[in-house]
């Protein structure tokens, strides 16, 4: 009886012991967020995290959405990044998946919408044929590899695209969660991590949640479209206002500091290296020596040039950098109007367009005043009609006749005179 327990008991501990070990062998689940714009930020974040949870051995890794779109060239490469994966991916929509959102969503081997969520209006911007019909390649690629319904996702993006009981005529498809289900877009609703692995039956030890550091917050909120054309254009406004303003002041300051954060914040994230930055100095440097020089010539023009063109170079996207050029250059020049309309002056101007205006009142006279001949009388020296001379005393003078003819020998008076202009009379 004793050697019967004793075996039992060592068959209970080995067995324990594996279901131990079986579980000390699980690897964790990693969240990864992808929230906000998509940006360079965006995909060094990426591309950095997974190249870390990789090397742990990850039971699988789910990709939290809620972004409202971004850049076409980075959206594709973090795509690229998760179909490469040899983990269960699984893209979970907790809120929203628009526009390049809609790409990575389906990246994912599993598509899951949070209750209330939302994927669709993938259209690009600009919405080119040349660009549409990329983006609509990339969309349907990808729908086919994960056996989603490439027509759909291609819905999404092109409103020419009719799919009968889904879309509108001319309109983007736009999908709730419960549509996304009914249509296969996605696999599940569900509104937890937990849920969400169950119902895939993936095993784990823990859930990790990834978490975007400040620094790559703060990359990301500067290097975004929207905050980037707001720091040029403050940038812009500020050295307008430098400009119109004496000496150093509160506008070069505003300048400094928005073009700094500009600089600052696509560099962190990746967008650009300092060689930009460095162009768009010197360029600064070419319009301050302009600034001190006579005439408007090649360094105004060089620094004008170099200034745009480390604008376009920190952006790292030359439609995103001219979209946001012209925004900030029409707005700076309604402001430019403004200020020239309220009486402001730009010093520079001085140098190239002349101000200065000569008044009677302060000795400025283009020829001599004949004030002394009014009311002296002399004779026509040859007919006036109007124009002629007369003589006074020994002295000829150039006349006009108040509007009649004067024949020559007649006697005249002079009635007014007009700054060097003597009008007469016949008596």
């Amino acid at each position: 009886m004793r050697k019967i327990v004793f075996i039992m008991v060592i068959i209970l501990l080995v067995a324990l012991s594996q279901s131990i070990f079986a579980e000390e062998a699980l690897g964790d689940v990693y969240v990864i967020p992808i929230k906000g714009e998509i940006n360079r930020a965006t995909y060094n974040f990426i591309n950095t995290t997974l190249n870390d949870i990789v090397k742990s051995s990850p039971e699988a890794i789910i990709f939290e959405i809620d972004t409202y779109g971004g850049l076409i060239d980075e959206t594709e490469k973090i795509k690229n990044l998760i179909m490469s994966l040899d983990i269960p991916t699984i893209s979970f929509v907790n809120n929203k998946a628009e526009s390049a959102g809609v790409l990575l969503t389906i990246s994912s081997e599993k598509v899951v919408m949070a209750n209330s969520s939302t994927i669709g209006s993938a259209e690009t911007i600009p919405n080119t044929e040349k660009v549409l019909s990329m983006w609509r390649s990339f969309l349907r690629d990808v729908a086919q590899q994960r056996g989603r319904d490439s027509k759909i996702v291609e819905a999404m993006a092109d409103k020419d695209i009719y799919i009968e009981g889904l879309s509108e005529k001319g309109k983007l498809v736009n999908l709730t969660s419960n549509e996304a289900l009914k249509y296969g877009i996605a696999d599940l609703i569900a509104d937890n991590y937990e849920e969400i692995l169950a119902n895939f039956n993936i095993p784990y030890n823990s859930i990790v949640q990834i978490e975007e550091n400040l620094e790559l917050k703060f990359a990301k909120l500067l290097a975004s479209s929207s905050i980037s054309t707001l720091l040029i254009t403050i940038g812009l406004v500020g050295l307008v206002i430098e400009v119109f303003t004496p000496g150093f002041g509160v506008g070069g300051i505003i300048s400094i500091i928005s073009f700094g954060l500009f600089f600052a914040g696509n560099i962190m994230a990746g967008n650009s290296q300092w060689t930009s930055l460095i162009i768009f100095v010197v360029g600064l440097i070419l319009l301050v020596i302009e600034a001190i020089s006579p005439g408007f010539g090649l360094p105004g023009i060089s620094g004008i040039i170099l200034i745009i063109v480390g604008i376009i170079l920190a952006m790292g996207s030359l439609q995103l950098a001219v979209m946001s050029l012209s925004i900030s250059i029409i707005f700076t020049a309604i402001i430019t109007i403004i200020l020239i309309k309220q009486g402001k002056r730009i010093e520079a101007f001085n140098k190239i367009v002349l101000s200065t205006k000569q008044e009677d009142e302060e000795g400025y006279v283009s020829s001599p005043l004949k004030i002394e001949y009014l009311n002296k009388e002399g004779i026509a020296a040859s007919d006036l009609r109007p124009s002629g001379v007369i003589k006074i005393g020994e002295e000829k003078l150039d006349a006009l006749s108040e509007g009649n003819y004067i024949p020559k020998g007649s006697q005249i008076k002079v009635i007014r005179v007009e700054g060097s202009k003597i009008i007469v009379r016949r008596m």
